[in-house]
C-alpha cells in the first residue's frame, strides 16, 4: 500500500494512527534516505502510545527504550553499523521479548539487518514533489489495520 503525505504533521498523524493497531511484539522495519521521515514516523508512534518523553534518533546510542507508554517502544537505528556488527547485537531479543517487556520495535535503516523477524511491517519512505513523502507499507505475516488501509 502506498500513501502520499503532504508534510511532517501528516507523517506524525500516520505514526499516531499506526500506533493504535500495534500489539506487543510488533516490529516496524523502516527504510529511506536521510531526512525521509523515519524518526518523525517513530515520534508519531510514540505519541500514539502515550510516551511523553521526547523521541530522538538513536544514531549514536543505537537503541532508545521508552517504557512509560501504553506499550514499551524500542527505537533502534542501524545507520552507523555494518551487517556483521548488527548481527552481534542479538536484536531478536527485542522482538522476541527476551530480557525486555514485549513492546513495539521500530528499526531505522532496517536494510542493514542481516536477518529479519518472522512477522513485521516494512515501511519504505521516499521524497516526493514539493517536500511531500511517499510511504509504502508492506506487511509480512501480519495485518495492517483497516484504519491505516483507509488513509
Amino acid at each position: 500500500m502506498k500513501i502520499f503525505l503532504a508534510d511532517t504533521e501528516a507523517m506524525l498523524r500516520l505514526g499516531i494512527t499506526l500506533s493504535e493497531s500495534l500489539t506487543p511484539g510488533s516490529v516496524i522495519l523502516l527504510e529511506g534516505d536521510l531526512g525521509a521521515g523515519k524518526t518523525t514516523l517513530v515520534q508519531g508512534i510514540g505519541k500514539g502510545l502515550g510516551i511523553a518523553e521526547p523521541i530522538v534518533s538513536p544514531t549514536f546510542t543505537l537503541i532508545n527504550e521508552y517504557t512509560e507508554g501504553r506499550l514499551p517502544l524500542y527505537h533502534l537505528d542501524l545507520y552507523r553499523l555494518e551487517p556483521l556488527e548488527v548481527a552481534a547485537l542479538n536484536l531478536e531479543s527485542y522482538w522476541e521479548g527476551i530480557e525486555v517487556i514485549p513492546g513495539i520495535v521500530a528499526v531505522e535503516w532496517a536494510e542493514r539487518l542481516p536477518y529479519k523477524p518472522d512477522s513485521y511491517l516494512s515501511v519504505s519512505l521516499t521524497y516526493g514533489h514539493g517536500g511531500t513523502r511517499q510511504v509504502e507499507l508492506i506487511p509480512f505475516n501480519c495485518t495492517i489495520s483497516e484504519v491505516i488501509a483507509a488513509i
